[in-house]
């Protein structure tokens, strides 16, 4: 993948892009395919999947047998080649020693951000969703509908392949006749589970994910994608047919070397590059947005991190895309006399309503399940199974203690094992050994059943970041220091998660490995599941937001955010696929007012 140097950059740009995720990877997408000359600007090192993923290796293989580590929290074999929740010499700060008061701030700094590591879990936010407010009279509504995106879900879900089915649920949209790739089987543990939590009331049914279950049909989709484009379509089609179907024998957190999973470094990225409108500088740490006299965006100043030296690149038009917290940041540190408080904040919201995905989980043991025949059930990476959000009724006639609802994924299954197969079965062996323990091993395995609870967070006033007034990063840049709290709403929910969990164990013959307790003792910290959105707001008018519905800040007409910043709420989906699907929307926009001359 061709990767330039500062140096051999364009005096001048259509747009500059800062991020190479999920966001700015479609964002780039979408405007090099329809001929705009666009520069990416990544904070980390340069990334390949196809040469770097680890495909084949065994844990045994790896140190520690693959076991995570402080600077590898998913484990040896997990894509994230540099980043993490602390990464040296870029530090953030918390406002409150109290732990539940602390935030998480998850950085990828590698080229395709987030989305090499990413659950792949693809699923469209719905009509209540956009309009939350409405229903119950907390948070904000979006200035939008599911209907102004939902074209954008189908776009999205055709270019990176997602697998799943339309099951015409209340508040889970489906995609339109054709899109969604098959889904494959459940594994035992989802089929006992999907089986035994209908008498209880609660729908299992197959999960959207983007990896390739199939081919994609190389032949039709990039014409549906590109009209009137034949050169868009040619370079899709080429690309398309360079991704291999899923074969279901590793782990998509690894990354995928023949292509099957989405990441924007196999999808987004390659097309770009050969439309020869895309140019990438690596290592290059954006640290604020420049502007002109009157107050137009002409471009940014970012730092090489390879040898400190300053680079100030200019654009029509600048695209924030690193990721909502990394938005907020720049943002903040563009201080002018136009704009003290940092660039687009007339409004003094840049930072604030800052929310994450609400976590709980809870697992057991499931007798039904020992002993099972020798069977292969790595699948995709993640579960094929999941559980909608199923009490939108009882919610919305106050039935229930909590706003806001949450989906249920799943765990387990006899995959292959890592060092803590053995810690996860002690219990039960009661200190066997020699035969005796391979025989338990053998009769335990794939038995055990996890439950991880995504809900949804209302939007607070306590929940926001800031520069931090003293601490700066190794180039003098001033951090961000988060303030956080979960109100009631969130630790409720994470009650009622758990009684849930309890009750689908119990419906399949299992027990639960712990009681239910008070949610503030399970609630994952903020930041930990890495859905962090919000800090950039969209909304209807310049006073109460940052962004308009197409990202474009009300401050600074040609200065766009296609990042998860401009969320209003975060539904209890999650957040990727939303991200890209207004990303290729706010593009569209973007080429439009460039055609126009308005920006």
């Amino acid at each position: 993948m061709p990767i330039i140097t500062a140096s051999k950059t364009q005096p001048s740009y259509d747009v500059i892009v800062v991020g190479s995720g999920a966001a700015g990877g479609q964002t780039a997408y979408t405007l090099t395919m329809e001929g705009a000359k666009v520069l990416m600007l990544e904070a980390g090192r340069s990334y390949d999947p196809v040469r770097e993923t680890p495909m084949f290796n065994t844990p045994d293989q790896a140190p520690l047998r693959g076991s995570n580590t402080p600077d590898k929290y998913f484990g040896y074999y997990d894509s994230t080649a540099s980043g993490g929740w602390d990464i040296p010499g870029e530090p953030y700060t918390s406002a409150s020693n109290e732990i539940e008061k602390q935030f998480w701030w998850w950085r990828a700094r590698m080229l395709g951000g987030r989305s090499n590591h990413w659950g792949r879990i693809s699923l469209r936010n719905g009509n209540y969703d956009f309009k939350p407010k409405s229903r119950d009279g907390l948070g904000f509504d979006w200035p939008l509908n599911y209907e102004d995106v939902a074209p954008y879900y189908d776009k999205v879900e055709m270019l990176i392949g997602v697998y799943g089915t339309n099951e015409g649920l209340e508040n889970t949209p489906n995609s339109s006749p054709g899109v969604l790739l098959p889904a494959p089987k459940l594994r035992a543990n989802e089929l006992l589970a999907q089986k035994h939590a209908k008498k209880i009331g609660v729908p299992v049914i197959p999960i959207h994910r983007a990896v390739l279950s199939t081919k994609q049909d190389a032949d039709n989709v990039p014409q549906k994608l590109h009209p009137k484009n034949a050169k868009a379509q040619r370079i899709l089609a080429q690309a398309m047919r360079e991704r291999s179907a899923c074969f279901w024998a590793t782990d998509c957190g690894r990354g995928c070397s023949i292509k099957a999973n989405y990441q924007s470094t196999t999808v987004h990225l390659p097309p770009a590059l050969a439309t020869g409108n895309l140019d990438i500088v690596t290592n290059a740490m954006v640290r604020e947005v420049t502007l002109d006299d009157n107050g137009k965006a002409t471009g940014v100043i970012c730092i090489d991190k390879t040898t400190g030296t300053l680079h100030h690149f200019k654009a029509r038009v600048v695209v924030l895309a690193p990721s909502s917290a990394e938005s907020v940041r720049i943002l903040l540190n563009s201080k002018s006399a136009r704009f003290p408080q940092g660039v687009a904040n007339s409004s003094g919201l840049v930072g604030k309503y800052i929310m994450d995905t609400v976590g709980g989980g809870l697992g057991g043991q499931v007798p039904l399940l020992e002993s099972l025949p020798l069977h292969n059930e790595d699948g995709a990476g993640g579960s094929h199974a999941y559980v909608p959000w199923w009490l939108y009724q009882e919610q919305k006639a106050g039935k229930l203690d909590f706003p806001r609802g949450y989906h249920i994924e799943f765990g387990g299954g006899r995959m292959m094992p890592n060092s803590n197969t053995a810690t996860n079965i002690d219990r039960f062996t009661q200190g066997s050994y020699g035969k005796e323990f391979k025989a338990d091993a053998r009769r335990y395995y794939g038995s055990m059943v996890g439950f991880a609870g995504r809900g949804e967070m209302i939007p607070n006033d306590d929940s926001f970041c800031e520069l931090d007034p003293t601490v700066k990063d190794k180039w003098g840049t001033p951090v961000l220091k988060f303030h956080w709290k979960w109100s009631d709403y969130e630790l409720k929910q994470v009650e009622h998660m758990q009684r849930t969990f309890t009750a689908i164990l119990e419906s399949m013959g299992g027990k639960a490995s712990r009681p239910v307790a008070p949610g503030i003792k399970n609630i994952e910290p903020g930041g930990k599941i890495i859905h962090e959105v919000g800090g950039t707001i969209m909304g209807t008018t310049a006073r109460n937001s940052v962004t308009n519905q197409w990202g474009q800040t009300w401050d600074v007409k040609n200065l766009f955010i296609t990042d998860g910043g401009p969320f209003v709420s975060n539904a209890d989906k999650n957040p990727t696929l939303t991200i890209m699907a207004l990303a290729w929307r706010a593009s569209d926009y973007i080429l439009g007012e460039l055609s126009r001359g308005n920006i």
